[in-house]
């Protein structure tokens, strides 16, 4: 089949742009072959927990579904009764991005909290975590973060710990939205469970599309007395795979060896080069850290029109100009100084 695209050709929009590592379509041909038990009784979703368990603690355990809104969805949803809401900063994916699944999916109160850098801190937590025993308010019962956050900024293992140790005081649960985990733990380069389990992190959505995988992300209990249902709740939302082996075969490619690491550090070097090769453009401000692989730039209004018709990425903020620039596992140095050579051209 000839490719309806130009195979060569990068954007800078979102790192879910980007193709499968060779490696994962290999694990997805190796599973291939003959038939395997349906609905996860197969040898490779079997063979999954202790890939899991190696990194995350001989507690974890794994439940694959097929998008990290629904592993977000079935992850708060197994930590909440009806009654019960979630705290997450105002940025959150769950509150932005998700179309509302949260509250129109899983029947889930999301209790928003404004951030300047979009993370949660014990004070910012206490701006939401009242009313227990108020039968007219939503009860507070889970703290949602995000590393990285919405705006690519990194919580430490010492920053979850602080939020974990509260949220526990105050009889809270934490789930953690690691849709980029493994870009974090590669930037800090510190192993996964040093910014989950260890954190006191009791329910965690890890990510995979965005770092190689096809399709596929999982929910992650690190605490088996945060959720339960799980069974049930991925069969009611729609998201347990008949053929789950070809989502498995994946994680266990992924998280076997260091293709995780090596995909997150060639997206967090891309995202650092990028960021150097724009700040001494005149008229171009990088007004947030850079702390992964996520580069948010403002510019004139004209000028990213312009350069949206040779690559694409997305505008953030409509008001100031701000954009925002991914990096994806397969992002080269020859595609970032051909976007920074154009941003450069489209100021002068």
């Amino acid at each position: 089949m000839i490719p309806r695209h130009d195979p060569q050709l990068k954007s800078f929009a979102s790192d879910n742009y980007a193709g499968v590592h060779p490696e994962i379509l290999r694990a997805i041909a190796d599973a291939n072959g003959g038939h395997q038990i349906a609905y996860g009784d197969d040898v490779y979703t079997e063979a999954l927990l202790s890939v899991f368990q190696r990194h995350f603690g001989e507690r974890a355990q794994v439940w694959p579904v097929f998008n990290g809104t629904a592993a977000n969805v079935v992850s708060l949803r197994a930590m909440t009764a009806q009654w019960e809401a979630v705290i997450c900063a105002e940025t959150a994916h769950i509150h932005t991005d998700e179309g509302g699944a949260p509250e129109v999916v899983g029947g889930i109160k999301l209790l928003t909290v404004p951030t300047p850098d979009g993370k949660l801190t014990p004070e910012l937590i206490d701006r939401q975590a009242w009313g227990f025993g108020d039968v007219h308010r939503a009860q507070p019962r889970v703290v949602s973060i995000s590393n990285t956050t919405e705006l690519g900024t990194l919580y430490t293992p010492e920053e979850i710990a602080a939020v974990c140790a509260h949220a526990h005081e105050r009889g809270l649960l934490v789930h953690l939205d690691g849709s980029r985990l493994t870009n974090a733990a590669a930037a800090l380069d510190v192993p996964l469970r040093a910014l989950t389990t260890d954190a006191g992190v009791d329910v965690l959505s890890f990510g995979g599309t965005k770092i190689g995988l096809l399709y596929g992300e999982a929910v992650v209990v690190l605490n088996p007395e945060a959720a339960g249902g799980i069974d049930y709740i991925r069969k009611t939302f729609m998201q347990l795979s008949s053929k789950m082996r070809f989502v498995s075969a994946q994680f266990e490619a992924l998280l076997s060896g260091d293709l995780w690491l090596r995909n997150a550090r060639q997206a967090n070097a891309m995202g650092q080069r990028l960021a150097a090769a724009v700040r001494d453009i005149p008229g171009v401000e990088v007004p947030r850290p850079v702390e992964a692989n996520a580069v948010f730039a403002v510019l004139p209004r004209e000028v990213t029109e312009r350069l949206q018709k040779r690559f694409r990425f997305y505008t953030w903020n409509e008001a100031t100009g701000e954009v925002r620039w991914m990096c994806a596992f397969d992002t080269t140095e020859a595609d970032v100084d051909a976007f920074a050579a154009a941003i450069r051209e489209e100021m002068g």
